[in-house]
């Protein structure tokens, strides 16, 4: 696994709106390499220079706008500008598409879409699943399973372990019969539960190695959706386990 250990920016969403910058540079010190935004709306030509300037790879970009009415071209553009050719939508698309195989087919022919669309900007789409998609089954599989194969073959998945393990999947599992389609794996932990905090990757209830062992070559980010504690230091301990884990550190 050499591709630099990264974190998705939403863990720090708060932090971030108050001092971007400030928490780009912790990030960097920490260790990461990576960072995945999640408004590239926002000032996306500051966001590229600041994180030029600290070294951090964009991994990919979380773009939820692609579903909620924003001008699929301006938000590729800025993607463009933030310096990734990964566009993934994060969610956005109502919980009850998947529970019918009708359903499931819009989405498929919705994301299958906007893939078209980015590839005219050079992008590549992928799709990253919360715990709904796994809980919901289609013909007695996972919605997730369904979906996957009526995507476009370019569309890839970035699978949320944590939620699909609350959704109730076996993880390694999934993340095997999906091997051609997942390059990004959310890598949290917590009481694997759906309430209920995170907490440092290696501390909760997810056994983690397992999950990273069936996905070795998936691009590794580290994501809180809620904290506790100080979720930058949270973050910290969570950049040492994994980074132990594959040997970056």
């Amino acid at each position: 696994m050499s591709k630099p250990l990264a974190v998705q920016l939403y863990s720090a969403r708060d932090q971030i709106a108050e001092d971007r910058d400030g928490v780009l540079r912790r990030l960097a010190a920490i260790g990461f390499g990576a960072v995945e935004p999640f408004e590239p709306l926002k000032d996306p030509a500051g966001f590229r220079k600041i994180s030029d300037d600290l070294g951090l790879v964009v991994c990919a970009v979380h773009a939820v706008d692609l579903v909620r009415g924003a001008e699929p071209a301006e938000v590729f553009d800025a993607i463009n500008t933030l310096g990734t050719d990964q566009a993934i939508v994060p969610g956005g698309i109502p919980k009850e598409e998947f529970t019918s195989a009708d359903g499931v087919k819009r989405v498929a022919d919705l994301l299958n879409g906007l893939a078209e669309k980015a590839q005219a900007h050079g992008l590549q789409l992928g799709y990253h699943n919360h715990e709904h998609e796994l809980e919901s089954t289609v013909d007695g599989r996972h919605a997730l399973d369904a979906l996957a194969d009526l995507l476009a073959p370019e569309v890839f998945l970035e699978v949320d372990t944590y939620w699909a393990a609350v959704g109730g999947a076996d993880v390694p599992a999934l993340l095997r019969r999906h091997s051609d389609r997942v390059r990004l794996l959310h890598v949290k932990d917590g009481p694997g539960v759906r309430s209920g905090h995170n907490v440092a990757v290696g501390t909760g209830s997810i056994p983690v190695p397992e999950y990273l062992a069936a996905a070795p070559d998936a691009w590794r980010v580290v994501e809180f959706d809620s904290c506790a504690t100080d979720v930058l230091d949270a973050l910290e301990a969570s950049y040492r386990y994994v980074a132990a884990l594959d040997g970056l550190g």
